[in-house]
C-alpha cells in the first residue's frame, strides 16, 4: 500500500502537469492572438478584454479547479484523486481552438519575443507551486502545485498584458529604428514621387486605381493590402522599394488622433488624396468634426507646393482644400459642377459602371469599368485626377480603367454554385454600405440575399446608423441573414419599421450556419450580398 500511493501520486501529477501545460498554452495563444489583432497595444487589448472578451477569462474549469485544490489538501488520496481529475477538467481547448479566426496568429519576431515574456510571466505562480510541492507535506505540496497551474491559467490576460508592457521599451526602440531607415530612404529619393491616400472609406479601392493609372508612365509601387500603418509603410520602403521605382503609392489609416501625422512624419507626400470623411471610427475619435480634422492632417503633412486631390461631393472633404499648400484638383460625380473633373451619363448595374468624364481642360471621354456601385465613379475620378496631374490624357486612363479588377472583399463579383456572391465583406460604413445595397437592387434575376452583422465602431451614433441601414434594407433585398441577435437587433428595427416580412428576417449566431443555409435553399439567378465581415476582435467571444 505505501508502494501504491507515490505511483498513483506520481501518475496523477504527471497526468495534471500535461494538461495544464496544453491548455495553459492554447489559452495564452488565444490571448496573443487579440493582443496582435489590436496591434500590440496594451490599452486597445484591455478595453477589448472589458466590453468583448470578459466572459473568456473565468471557465467552468477554473471554479472545478478551486474545489480539486480543496480535495487534495484534505486528504493523501484525495490528492491523486484531484490530480487525475484536474487532467480531465483541464483537458478541452475546444472553447479556444473552436473559434472561427480569418486572420490566423502570426508568429513574427514581435510575437516571440512577446510569447516568451508571456510564458516567463505565466511561470512564476508554477514555480511557486513547485516549491510547496517539494517543500512541503504531500497533501500541502499538491494544493500548492495545483493552485500555482490555476492562478497561472486563470490570469492569462493579465500575462499577456503584463509582457506587452514589459516588453514595450524595446519595441518602440526596435519600431524608431525602422522609421529612422524609412525616412532616410525616403529622404536620399529626391527623384521619387510619393502618393499617399486616406479617408473612410475607399482609400484601398484610390489606391490601386491611381497604381494602374500610373503605371501606364512610370515604374510604381503601392503599399499591399492594407498595409496602412507605420510599420506596414516602414516595411514596403524598407524591405520593396527599388532604385527603379519612380512613384511611391501609401495607403495611410487613422483609428486615433495624431495616426496621419505619425505616417507623414515617416514618408511626406509629393501629393495627397482623401477620398471621403464618414462615421468610421467615432467610437475613437468621438465626432465627425475629429475625424474630419486628423484627415485633414494629411494636407498639412504634404512637402512644400504639395499637391491636394480632393472629393468635392464630400463637403467635409472639400473644406479641407484651405489646409493644402498647393495646387488643389476637385473632383466630383455631378453634385459640384465646377469640379475639375466632372462625371456624367452615370449607368450602372451587375456589370460595372459607365459613364463620361470631362476634365480639367474641357475635354470628354466614355469610361467603363468593372467594379460595382456608384461610389467607385467617384474613386476612379480621384485617380483620372491623379493621371491628369501627372500628364496623361483621358484616353490613356480610360483605358487604365476598363482594366481594373474588383479589390478582393470589396464589391467582389463571383460565383459561388448556382448563386452570385457580391463579396463586400471589407466594408463597415453606412455610405458605403448602402452603395452595395444599391448595387445589390440592380440584380433582378432572383432572390435578393444580404448577409450581415451590421457596422461596428461608430459610437453613440452605432444604433441608430444599424437601424437606418434597417430601414433601407428593406426596400432592396428579399430576404435579410443576420449575424448575432444583439448585435443586429437595430438592423432588425429597422426592417420592421418598413414592415418587412418575418418570415424572410433571419438571424443566426455565425456567418458558418448563414452559409449552411444559403447552400442549402438559394437556386440558380439568386444573388448575395456578404456585407461586413466583422474583426475577430469581435467574433471572439462566448
Amino acid at each position: 500500500m505505501d508502494l501504491l500511493f507515490p505511483t498513483l501520486y506520481g501518475l496523477g501529477i504527471a497526468a495534471a502537469t500535461l494538461t495544464a501545460l496544453w491548455r495553459g498554452w492554447q489559452r495564452l495563444r488565444f490571448y496573443l492572438h487579440m493582443l496582435q489583432l489590436e496591434t500590440y497595444k496594451p490599452p486597445r487589448f484591455w478595453s477589448w478584454l472589458l466590453s468583448r472578451g470578459r466572459d473568456q477569462v473565468l471557465r467552468v474549469s477554473h471554479l472545478l479547479g478551486l474545489l480539486l485544490i480543496a480535495a487534495a489538501a484534505l486528504h493523501r488520496y484525495g490528492a491523486v484523486a484531484a490530480a487525475f481529475l484536474w487532467a480531465i477538467a483541464f483537458a478541452s481547448s475546444r472553447h479556444y481552438l473552436g473559434f472561427q479566426i480569418k486572420k490566423p496568429i502570426a508568429f513574427t519576431p514581435r510575437m516571440k519575443r512577446l510569447a516568451a515574456a508571456t510564458v516567463g510571466c505565466a511561470a512564476v505562480p508554477v514555480v511557486a507551486g513547485s516549491v510547496l510541492a517539494f517543500s512541503t507535506t504531500p497533501l500541502q505540496g499538491a494544493a500548492g502545485y495545483l493552485l500555482g497551474w490555476l492562478v497561472a491559467d486563470l490570469l492569462a490576460p493579465l500575462w499577456v498584458l503584463l509582457a506587452a508592457y514589459i516588453t514595450a521599451p524595446y519595441e518602440r526602440g526596435i519600431q524608431e529604428g525602422f522609421k529612422r531607415q524609412a525616412r532616410s530612404t525616403l529622404h536620399q529619393r529626391t527623384d521619387l514621387q510619393v502618393i499617399a491616400v486616406t479617408g473612410s472609406y475607399g482609400k484601398t479601392s484610390v489606391k490601386f486605381i491611381v497604381a494602374e493609372i500610373l503605371r501606364q508612365r512610370a515604374n510604381v509601387l503601392a503599399t499591399p493590402g492594407s498595409y496602412n500603418t507605420p510599420m506596414g509603410i516602414c516595411l514596403v520602403v524598407n524591405e520593396q522599394l527599388k532604385p527603379e521605382h519612380q512613384m511611391l503609392i501609401l495607403e495611410m489609416g487613422m483609428r486615433y488622433r495624431g495616426d496621419i501625422r505619425e505616417l507623414c512624419g515617416i514618408a511626406s507626400p509629393d501629393l495627397g488624396i482623401v477620398t471621403s470623411v464618414g462615421p468610421a471610427h467615432l467610437e475613437t475619435m468621438g465626432s465627425i468634426e475629429a475625424i474630419a480634422a486628423e484627415k485633414g492632417d494629411l494636407l498639412a503633412g504634404l512637402k512644400p507646393g504639395g499637391i491636394a486631390v480632393l472629393n468635392a461631393d464630400d463637403p467635409h472633404v472639400d473644406e479641407m482644400a484651405a489646409r493644402a499648400p498647393g495646387k488643389v484638383w476637385r473632383v466630383s460625380a455631378g453634385a459640384t459642377l465646377n469640379a475639375d473633373i466632372l462625371a456624367r451619363d452615370i449607368t450602372y448595374g451587375p456589370e460595372g459602371v459607365a459613364f463620361i468624364v470631362r476634365d480639367d481642360t474641357g475635354a470628354e471621354h466614355p469610361f467603363r469599368s468593372q467594379l460595382l456601385g456608384q461610389h467607385n465613379v467617384l474613386n476612379i475620378l480621384l485617380g483620372v485626377a491623379v493621371g491628369r496631374h501627372y500628364g496623361l490624357r483621358l484616353r490613356q486612363i480610360a483605358h487604365a480603367v476598363a482594366r481594373i479588377e474588383p479589390i478582393e472583399h470589396r464589391l467582389q463579383l463571383r460565383r459561388q454554385g448556382t448563386y452570385t456572391i457580391i463579396d463586400d465583406a471589407f466594408n463597415a460604413n453606412p455610405v458605403g454600405a448602402r452603395h452595395a445595397l444599391d448595387v445589390l437592387g440592380a440584380f433582378t434575376g432572383g432572390k435578393r440575399v444580404i448577409v450581415t452583422p451590421g457596422m461596428v465602431e461608430l459610437g453613440a451614433r452605432q444604433e441608430e446608423e444599424n437601424r437606418i441601414f434597417g430601414e433601407y434594407m428593406a426596400g432592396k433585398v428579399d430576404l435579410a441573414l443576420l449575424i448575432g441577435a444583439e448585435q443586429t437587433r437595430p438592423i432588425q428595427e429597422g426592417l420592421r419599421r418598413k414592415n418587412f416580412p418575418e418570415d424572410r428576417l433571419l438571424v443566426y449566431p455565425s456567418f458558418a450556419d448563414a452559409r449552411a443555409y444559403l447552400d442549402s435553399h438559394l437556386k440558380a439567378g439568386d444573388t448575395v450580398l456578404f456585407e461586413n465581415d466583422l474583426p475577430d476582435t469581435y467574433n471572439a467571444r462566448s
